[in-house]
């Protein structure tokens, strides 16, 4: 098999293998950054939590209007929030600290997610809405994760400095009376925004495997706050168009394939990054010892 067989070929001659790459593309410029923040915050269980939130709110946008695509949005968005804020409000007024609450908000919205949809649906309806088909991207799902993306980018761009200061060291920002809350709860929103924008295409479940694994593996290989950034959306990309073409060649699942590149590229960085990799930390473990 020739390169441009095995490369250029798929995204040529069909229209659904470009709008999923340009779907991969808005993605990885938009849900990789805020999952860097999300790693940074230490807050990476919430956004998982955030994703499975979506759910509910989708199967009842489902049960209303079937697999159309503002109701299940709409629907997800709200849920989203809702999660959110219950889970603040609940942490507030208890003892309980934010991922303690997220984890019960989380599960319990995504036994209800499951239920709603079992009941008012089949299978493979089910299938859709947990892991969505990336391959089945259309011009409106790519016109809606281009608009949350180009949202998400602007956003980011405007209140970067107060973000990364909230996460370096938000006892100084609460000094200075920086509005931490009202960063918090604009991330958050940003967090659910790209959780819509992602399970059209890779369903709840897989979505924020491309938010977490690249900001994650990102986190191993730089150090700075704009490099782990730029790290994360060109990981995110890689390994969007690598699953892709393995999805296509292999035939096997869009999504889970691109979330298998993800977890492959974490493994190898685990064993070889440059910030805190097993292999770097011997050998600079071994340097100290022998200086």
């Amino acid at each position: 098999m020739s390169f441009q067989e095995l490369f250029i070929t798929p995204f040529a001659e069909f229209d659904f293998m470009r709008y999923a790459l340009a779907s991969i593309f808005c993605l990885a410029l938009s849900a990789a950054p805020v999952g860097v923040f999300l790693v940074m915050r230490r807050m990476s269980l919430i956004g998982d939590a955030l994703g499975h939130a979506v759910l509910p709110g989708a199967a009842i946008g489902y049960m209303f209007a079937g697999l159309s695509l503002p109701a299940m949005s709409i629907g997800g968005f709200a849920a989203g929030l809702l999660m959110a804020l219950l889970a603040g409000l609940v942490s507030r007024f208890t003892t309980l600290k934010e991922d303690a609450n997220f984890a019960a908000f989380y599960l319990t919205s995504l036994a209800v997610g499951v239920v709603l949809v079992s009941k008012n649906g089949d299978s493979v309806d089910l299938l859709h809405l947990l892991f969505g088909s990336v391959l089945a991207v259309d011009v409106a799902a790519l016109t809606l994760i281009a608009a949350a993306a180009s949202v998400t980018a602007l956003a980011l761009a405007v209140i970067y400095r107060p973000l990364v200061l909230e996460s370096i060291d938000p006892l100084f920002l609460k000094a200075v009376n920086g509005k931490g809350g009202f960063w918090h709860v604009l991330f958050l929103v940003l967090v659910v925004m790209n959780m819509v924008a992602g399970f059209q295409a890779l369903g709840t479940l897989m979505s924020v495997g491309l938010m977490m694994l690249p900001a994650i593996t990102a986190r191993l290989w730089a150090e700075s706050m704009g490099m782990m950034i730029s790290m994360a959306a060109l990981i995110a990309l890689l390994c969007g168009f690598a699953g892709l073409l393995f999805s296509y060649h292999i035939e096997i699942p869009s999504g889970p394939a691109i979330i298998l590149c993800c977890g492959l590229l974490y493994v190898f960085s685990v064993v070889f990054g440059w910030e805190g990799g097993v292999v770097t930390k011997w050998l600079k473990h071994r340097r100290h010892k022998a200086g």
